[in-house]
């Protein structure tokens, strides 16, 4: 059963709370799991480690993926996705406080769907949450 789950790629706890919040501000239910690094969001992702029971065809509808990780960089994250044939079109959006050209430039190399650095109030960050959910969650046509 497939319950159209977002995976939060991100090691930062009160960024982990603010999306939480924005995500329940705006009314998005879609289930949450976070990762706090690199490595647990491939576990989750491809069925490893503690995640060795998870339905590998239960995969998230939305994944959103920060840049500065621990264990592994969000960009060989977003690599590992894209070359696999089974996870390639999962829709990634980046969302990091990283403006800097490169980084923005390396994220759409890696085949990120997006890339929007996060607002620093939480009035224009929930819009940003808002906005990613109405496009990604209600007006984007997945894959089949």
């Amino acid at each position: 059963m497939n319950t159209k789950t977002i995976l939060l790629v991100e090691d930062n706890p009160s960024d982990v709370s603010l999306t939480r919040r924005a995500l329940v501000k705006n009314s998005i239910s879609n289930p949450l799991v976070v990762a706090e690094d690199g490595q647990d969001a491939l576990d989750y992702i491809f069925c490893n480690g503690e995640y060795s029971t998870r339905n590998f065809s239960d995969l998230p509808v939305l994944i959103l993926l920060d840049l500065k990780l621990p264990k592994i960089g969000g960009l060989e994250v977003l690599r590992r996705l894209r070359a696999d044939p089974r996870t390639r079109r999962i829709p990634v959006v980046i969302l990091t406080s990283s403006g800097q050209e490169e980084d923005i430039t390396a994220g759409y190399d890696c085949g990120t769907n997006s890339y929007i650095r996060k607002p620093v109030n939480f009035t224009d960050f929930a819009e940003t949450i808002k906005q990613l959910g109405l496009y990604w969650l209600v007006i984007n046509e997945p894959p089949p």
